[in-house]
């Protein structure tokens, strides 16, 4: 039998251990070809060996030696994949053409949360109607883009690369994070918690870093601890790669280190939940225990309460392709993220950076008008962008989409998305948008 020695351990490691942090985008999806798996709650990313390796050393530390500086903004985005129903989620219930496209879908006016204007929430959506009514919820009407796609694949590439006209080789928050200093620090900037990084934190020449839920566990101290740890250790004798793996190794034990204790707090936070009764917030009363977006959110203000330098985070949820028996799915889906964006604004609201934390839901596409024989709905264009958080402004923002004057049955886009991404990067990111969005966007007054 051969001996495995620490030369040939690294050399069949490779670069790439499942537990660590690295993680790096291949390219974003072509607007013609390949996608994400429309039930996968995150995009087709994969892991490269040439991607940026990001020290888990690195991340534990940068919360003591270079802390999120009071006064940063930091953006949460909420991706909530397979085309969600915007004229389900903030509903015209006093406009007759509501009615009469969807008599099996429509909620009634004794049902919707209200929202002033003939609109109101899905009924699922208690606690962001409390953040409505306390203004820190702003609702942008009829978002989309010029020519829209029905694909899954093409229009959530088109929103996460901020490029409607043309494929694009690299994510909007990607080419910020291209602009960013040239240090140790860039790649934590921007974070996806799952296991992989979508396609809007890939850039030209860098990328933001995975998080994985599923953390890498310790051996127990002793000979096996002692021997893992003693085979990241650096070597005069390394070539680069092998140095590389080394390294590694090193981070893979360093994040366990560093994130254990967080990722099972968040975990326990995420599994104690549930989301209410019907009879309270209209959906079907099921266990949010184990919600991935719980989760994900509760890892999130863990690293924002403990200054974690990173400006962006990428979380998400799949489900909502609702094709057939949509009322009842939908509701069900919005309560799960009502429960878990809610718990998180209140997390985050109690530490030290809670005045300076924005979270942005979104969606590929929205549905069309008229409801299919299904009880469910197909793919439509244009819909409603939810914008959280104490920094914004809330209440109404675009011109509600016409449910009448439509574009062969889909709504006209009243909001260009890009306008809702130039805010976000001047007033939240404090950067420049013409660089990142290939010119300058009228900014919204949500912020």
């Amino acid at each position: 039998m051969d001996t495995v020695t620490r030369r040939r351990f690294l050399e069949l490691s490779g670069v790439l251990s499942t537990g660590t942090f690295a993680a790096a985008c291949s390219g974003s999806h072509s607007h013609t070809g390949q996608g994400p798996n429309p039930a996968d709650s995150h995009g087709g990313a994969v892991m490269t060996p040439g991607g940026p390796l990001t020290s888990g050393a690195q991340l534990g530390a940068a919360a003591q030696h270079a802390p999120l500086a009071p006064g940063q903004g930091v953006l949460v985005l909420v991706t909530l994949y397979g085309g969600n129903d915007g004229l389900n989620t903030v509903i015209p219930y006093a406009d007759a053409a509501y009615h009469d496209a969807r008599p099996d879908l429509a909620f009634t006016d004794k049902e919707v949360l209200d929202l002033g204007g003939g609109l109101g929430f899905n009924p699922a959506m208690t606690g962001l109607h409390a953040m409505w009514q306390r203004k820190l919820c702003a609702v942008v009407r009829g978002v989309g883009y010029p020519k829209p796609n029905h694909s899954h694949f093409v229009s959530m590439d088109i929103w996460q690369t901020a490029s409607p006209a043309e494929p694009a080789g690299s994510g909007w928050l990607g080419r910020w994070l291209d602009a960013q200093p040239d240090d140790q620090l860039r790649a934590l900037k921007a974070i996806s918690v799952g296991g992989t990084l979508p396609p809007l934190l890939g850039g030209r020449q860098t990328a933001g870093s995975s998080l994985p839920i599923g953390q890498f566990r310790l051996p127990k101290p002793g000979p096996l601890d002692s021997g893992f740890m003693a085979l990241g250790q650096s070597s005069a004798q390394d070539s680069p790669m092998a140095a590389y793996a080394a390294r590694d190794v090193s981070d893979l034990f360093a994040v366990a280190k560093t994130f254990t204790p967080a990722l099972e707090s968040a975990k326990k936070a995420a599994g104690d939940t549930k989301t209410p009764a019907a009879g309270n917030n209209g959906n079907t009363g099921k266990a949010a225990k184990g919600s991935a977006l719980a989760q994900q959110l509760a890892i999130v203000a863990e690293c924002i309460n403990a200054s974690v330098p990173t400006r962006v985070y990428s979380v998400s949820l799949g489900g909502f392709d609702t094709h057939s028996a949509e009322k009842q799915t939908q509701s069900q889906l919005w309560g799960e993220v009502d429960k878990a964006v809610v718990d998180f604004q209140n997390a985050v609201s109690a530490g030290p950076h809670g005045k300076n934390v924005v979270t942005v839901l979104y969606t590929e596409f929205g549905r069309r008008v008229k409801a299919n024989a299904n009880e469910g709905t197909d793919h439509g264009t244009a819909g409603p962008v939810l914008v959280l958080g104490e920094p914004v402004n809330g209440g109404f923002y675009g011109e509600q989409p016409s449910l009448t004057d439509l574009d062969n049955g889909d709504l006209k886009f009243t909001t260009d998305f890009r306008s809702v991404y130039a805010t976000l990067l001047d007033k939240v990111l404090g950067a420049d948008p013409a660089p990142v969005l290939g010119g300058d966007q009228p900014r919204i007054a949500f912020l």
